[in-house]
């Protein structure tokens, strides 16, 4: 019996008794209320106390080898001469100190002002120039999406620069990745893109009665959504530079509503509505670089976060099925995009205006999940193909990235005693490099914004 296809020789009323009642409709109340329960009691073992989660603290060798350019001699040299920096904590008598990240955070700001003038303690962001905005996107799902972001996000924290994330993804992975308490679609960007919406029905209000025509009425979402800023979203988290946007699952009802709002107001921009309201809240000079995970989905949420993205990271796996789902995103990105420059194009050719153009720093596709013992080849073909669009760098995966995913934390929250060492610097070495490969381009188009705007100052 053991040896035959398992779909051989099924009683059928042996299948009858195992099948059990029909589901209804109110069966998935119980379904999701046992989800919730479970998910509450996985959550807590990563709290504090069951209610707030709390970063772990860095250790010398940790901060001298990863955070800041300094060799440990010199660190306890200047701790010791300056007894009014933080001096961390050790666990036993002549112990390693060990820091919060606020700590580093003060040490670095030291370092970089009475520090040697030869080395960057903190990272580059050049006067005068906006956050950037980078979504991380994919129609799929699996491909290490919110991962990617999450540890994108922590490592930037960890670099110094001040982070703020943004989950549209109603399933709100990335709001438990960063402890965030999001109560309803009110505390999510909804808001945000029913104020953008509102004020263009304002302006489209002035030009009927102009002409001598009706308004149309304002209704209670849209007169509530205009005294709403983003800074009355903005959650704090864990790590003392992330902030945090969160989302749950009535977000989800955007994907409707905007259609709806879209074809009340066909002039209506809609894919500018986070970019235009980020820029009036001042959002872009409050923070230095912001994330923004999205659905698996190409929606309504998805393009207004690629259209305001100045980045663009699509993760994917290296694996046939993958590669040709993401082929087939870039169609999809393609069509989107192309329509609505050809729609917008065609109304600013006839009134004399200059056409919508969009335009994004960077496009990279970045490998996760990477076995080089057996996806070499295959990931070998892919770069061929994508050229510069694929990043060289593979995001390996290790069994120390296992382990953090199960306990609902980034590698860098896992602290290395849990370890053995050389598994934890094996371990975070691959998210060290898919962010060094991130900062390049950063970096990169930072530097020439600002010659761009050097240069228009100088005609």
């Amino acid at each position: 019996m053991a040896d035959i296809p398992p779909y051989f020789n099924i009683d059928p009323d042996g299948a009858l008794a195992a099948l059990g009642a029909p589901t209804t409709t109110a069966d998935f109340a119980a379904i999701a209320s046992a989800c919730e329960a479970g998910r509450d009691d996985l959550a807590s073992r990563g709290l504090e106390d069951g209610t707030k989660r709390k970063l772990r603290p860095f250790s010398t060798w940790e901060i001298t080898r990863y955070l800041i350019p300094v060799a440990p001699g010199h660190f306890r040299r200047v701790l010791k001469a300056h007894p009014e920096l933080p001096q961390g904590q050790s666990e036993t008598a002549g112990g390693a100190k060990w820091f919060t990240l606020q700590e580093v955070l003060t040490l670095r700001a030291h370092f970089a002002a009475q520090g040697a003038k030869t080395k960057n303690y903190q990272p580059y962001r050049p006067a005068g120039q906006p956050a950037k905005i980078v979504s991380v996107a994919n129609f799929k799902g699996g491909v290490g999406k919110t991962s990617t972001a999450a540890h994108l996000a922590m490592s930037a924290a960890l670099d110094g620069y001040k982070v703020l994330v943004v989950d549209l993804d109603s399933q709100g992975s990335m709001t438990s990745v960063f402890g965030g308490s999001v109560a309803d679609e009110w505390q999510t960007v909804f808001p945000l893109i029913a104020r953008h919406y509102a004020k263009h029905l304002q302006t489209e209000n002035q030009r009927r009665v102009d002409r001598s025509e009706a308004p149309l009425p304002l209704d209670d979402t849209l007169d509530q959504a205009l005294d709403t800023r983003t800074q009355d979203l903005i959650q704090t988290t864990h790590w003392p530079n992330i902030d945090l946007i969160g989302a749950q699952l009535n977000l989800y009802w955007a994907e409707f509503q905007i259609p709806v709002w879209r074809m009340q107001g066909r002039g209506w921009k809609l894919w500018d509505a986070l970019s235009d309201i980020w820029d009036q809240d001042g959002v872009l000079d409050d923070y230095d670089i912001i994330f923004l995970d999205t659905p698996p989905a190409l929606g309504y949420l998805t393009i207004n976060g690629l259209a305001a993205a100045d980045i663009l990271l699509v993760p994917l796996g290296a694996s046939f099925l993958e590669f040709d789902s993401t082929g087939r995103f870039f169609d999809m990105l393609h069509a989107t995009f192309g329509s609505i420059e050809e729609s917008e194009n065609m109304a600013a050719r006839a009134l004399g205006r200059d056409g919508l153009n969009f335009e994004w720093d960077a496009v990279r596709a970045v490998i996760t999940r990477y076995d080089d013992t057996q996806q070499a080849e295959l990931a070998g073909l892919m770069q061929a193909y994508l050229g510069p669009v694929l990043s060289p760098h593979r995001q390996g995966f290790t069994a120390l990235i296992g382990q953090a995913g199960e306990q609902v934390q980034g590698i860098y929250e896992a602290d290395y005693r849990d370890f053995n060492r050389e598994t934890y610097v094996r371990g975070r070495e691959t998210f060290d490099a898919t962010y060094a490969a991130f900062k390049q381009l950063l970096i990169g188009a930072w530097r020439r914004d600002a010659l761009d705007d050097q240069t228009q100052a100088a005609e």
